[in-house]
């Protein structure tokens, strides 16, 4: 007689259950496409710095002054050597006629450099124009500076208005782009992997339309909740929904294989494969969701954002690999896994499969191979010494485009700070003594007044130092002590040096509070999943060793291959969330498959035969999480190159070494001691029959 549970498993998928699950999900992923909208962008420039940061409190102060209301526009002018009077009457020129752009009908007059080879001409835009417009308007300042340009002479435009518009334009199409190739990676692997001409298509409708769904929940939330989203957040969603749901795919689809070896009824196939994959899809499902929530204390809106819009990505992704996968596979029956349909009462090739004899290789010399282990990945982990942090306005980007550059000749031609000056704001009825307090700081910083009203007054500092430096963020914390200090004058210093100062006090805060929360989720489930604390605890321990090695080869590669000057401040927290709570998943399909395996086998056996039925199913989702990952190098962020480039090595890492050869080294060294304080229970007669034939090697 049937089980009660196979009744509700079978519902979802029988021979007519299959077609209403699939009409439901079809229904409401069309109701999720054609009403979820566009995403809600706020244009608040304060929300992208940290909460509560000072910096920010002086982006929302002076949206009330007159000054709040404009976005400049820097036209720069350069010439080797120094520029020519023909070069300064273009530049006159352009003043002229550039005015009819600028706010109030007027440009300040052109400042020129103390060699005079640089010219800076600000051009007022209105602050609130709209993105196209912006670009319009920009679009034109550039074709007035290049028009009439005497031969030899440079003119590039930056400022907020430069950088605004060449970062929507490097954006431009590139979320299509990273769709595109990351669906054409994960087909290619599919493909690769069953060797069928249509067994990947469907795996990849499903995780597709999966992500599309997702990135439709997240628009709607940042309508409805303030949640904050940019193209690199729905970018690395994008990433996570392909990358967790095809492995969530590949273990489904490798264990209904198996069932197929058994039952001659596909239905009953697929009820036993979800059956003994939900467990471990769900604990991997539940470790990553719940890790990326712990991103909500963090303070960096960035962080917040991907832990969000992540964590719907996951529960979404495994929503449709768990529901709505198998009522589509089901529908087509063992001919699509044609020309290597498994047929009833075959053997299962991978227990005496490549994997196997690994397997037993390990196991006759566990002391040696966790030795090799463990010294390879301390040899990578060494790499970290040295690691720079915090990245320039002007290097987080691997196009050097136009508003970077000028910005770089601005540099060069004016005293270090000029360029972004820092910013103080205050009462007005205390400005000279904060102006006063702000110039006695170490260096003597020059301070000047540039805006009054009868409520606040914004002053201007130029540091000596070079910006991003120690020095500089020394002066940045000394003078806000010193205007702190001014009775009743309630000063805050901001601008982009100060935004920097609190980026990376923001960064190293959350780091301090999210890993411990991520390593403590990781934890948690491991225990409630194989009832083992030192089960759990040895297979946390593999995952941050495999970080730490990821992380150093990275850096080495970033800095003898790429040219990267540092990391950008979230990568070493985003990069750690991802792969631990993306690593620990192999380490719990492998164990949880050794206990499984363990009261027939015993722990030695039992987790050699878990490398033997895992190793290829395990093997190619690892493969293909790696070169999703590795597909965030299409976007024109260095951030996102670098995590693709360290969860990527780290996730083949993790798979190739750590899951393989390490994790069944200490398994094997520690005996019945890897399962206490308990026991892997002995399974129902049913349950162990079907339970020796779970994740065969995929073909």
């Amino acid at each position: 007689m049937r089980r009660p549970e196979h009744m509700g498993w079978t519902a979802l998928w029988g021979a007519r259950g299959k077609w209403a699950t699939l009409a439901v999900a079809l229904l409401l992923s069309g109701l999720a496409l054609a009403f979820g909208g566009a995403a809600e962008v706020d244009t608040d420039p304060a929300a992208a710095l940290p909460k509560g940061a000072e910096s920010a409190t002086v982006v929302r102060l002076r949206q009330e002054l007159p000054s709040g209301q404009v976005l400049p526009a820097l036209v720069v002018y350069s010439r080797d050597g120094a520029l020519t009077g023909q070069d300064r009457a273009a530049v006159g020129s352009d003043a002229r006629e550039l005015a009819a752009l600028a706010v109030g009908g007027r440009t300040p007059p052109p400042v020129y450099s103390g060699k005079g080879d640089v010219a800076l001409l600000t051009v007022p835009l209105a602050g609130d124009l709209s993105n196209a417009r912006l670009a319009e308007v920009v679009g034109k300042i550039r074709a007035v500076g290049r028009d009439g340009l005497p031969a030899g002479a440079r003119v590039e435009v930056t400022g907020g208005a430069g950088f605004q518009v060449d970062l929507a334009a490097v954006f431009q199409g590139a979320d299509t782009t990273l769709l595109a190739v990351t669906a054409a990676v994960v087909a290619l692997l599919l493909l690769l992997t069953y060797r069928s001409p249509w067994l990947w298509l469907v795996p990849l409708s499903v995780i597709g339309v999966a992500d599309q769904v997702a990135a439709k929940v997240v628009t709607v939330l940042t309508r409805t909740t303030g949640l904050t989203v940019d193209d690199s957040t729905i970018g690395i969603t994008s990433v996570l929904v392909f990358g967790a749901g095809t492995n969530y795919a590949l273990l489904l689809i490798a264990r209904y294989r198996e069932q197929l070896r058994l039952h001659g009824d596909r239905h009953t196939a697929m009820t036993g494969a979800v059956r003994s994959a939900a467990p471990a899809i769900l604990a991997s499902s539940a470790t990553v969701t719940l890790a990326l929530g712990t991103l909500a204390f963090a303070l960096s809106p960035f962080n917040r954002s991907i832990g969000a819009a992540g964590a719907i990505g996951i529960v979404t992704a495994v929503a449709y690999a768990l529901l709505v996968l198998p009522a589509a596979m089901v529908c087509f029956g063992r001919g699509l896994f044609w020309p290597f349909a498994p047929k009833a009462g075959q053997d299962d090739p991978a227990r005496t499969g490549p994997w196997a004899r690994v397997g037993g290789a390990v196991a006759r010399r566990p002391a040696l191979m966790a030795a090799v282990s463990l010294g390879l990945l301390a040899v990578l982990a060494a790499g970290t010494f040295g690691v720079r942090s915090g990245l320039a306005q002007t290097e987080r980007f691997r196009d050097r485009v136009e508003a970077i550059a000028g910005q770089e000749t601005l540099t060069r031609g004016f005293p270090a700070g000029s360029a972004q000056p820092v910013v103080i704001i205050s009462r007005t009825a205390a400005a000279e003594q904060v102006r006063a307090a702000a110039a006695g700081i170490p260096g003597s910083p020059r301070v000047t007044i540039v805006e009054r009203t009868p409520q606040y007054t914004r002053a201007e500092a130029v540091l000596a130092a070079e910006p991003g430096t120690e020095r500089s963020f020394a002066a940045i914390r000394a003078m806000r002590a010193a205007v702190h200090a001014v009775p009743g004058a309630q000063a805050v210093v901001g601008g982009p040096e100060a935004s920097d100062l609190d980026d990376r006090d923001a960064a190293a805060r959350d780091q301090r509070l999210v890993i411990p929360l991520v390593l403590a989720v990781v934890l948690l489930v491991l225990l409630a999943l194989l009832r083992s604390v030192v089960a759990a605890v040895t297979l946390v321990l593999t995952v941050v060793a495999s970080f730490a090695a990821a992380f150093g080869a990275g850096w080495f590669a970033f800095t003898h291959f790429f040219g990267f000057p540092a990391l950008d401040l979230s990568v070493p927290l985003l990069s750690f969330l991802f792969l631990v709570a993306l690593g620990v998943d192999y380490n719990i399909f492998l164990t949880t498959r050794a206990r499984e395996e363990t009261p027939e086998l015993g722990t030695r056996g039992g987790i050699v035969a878990a490398l033997a039925v895992t190793g290829g199913v395990i093997t190619s989702a690892g493969i293909l999480l790696a070169s999703v990952f590795a597909v965030l190098g299409v976007l024109p962020l260095i951030t996102l190159t670098q995590i693709g480039v360290i969860v990527g090595f780290g996730v083949l890492l993790d798979t190739l070494l750590v899951r393989s050869v390490l994790v069944p080294a200490l398994v094997t060294l520690l005996g019945e001691r890897f399962w206490w304080p308990g026991t892997p229970g002995r399974t129902a007669p049913e349950a162990g029959r079907e339970g020796h034939v779970h994740e065969a090697s995929v073909r």
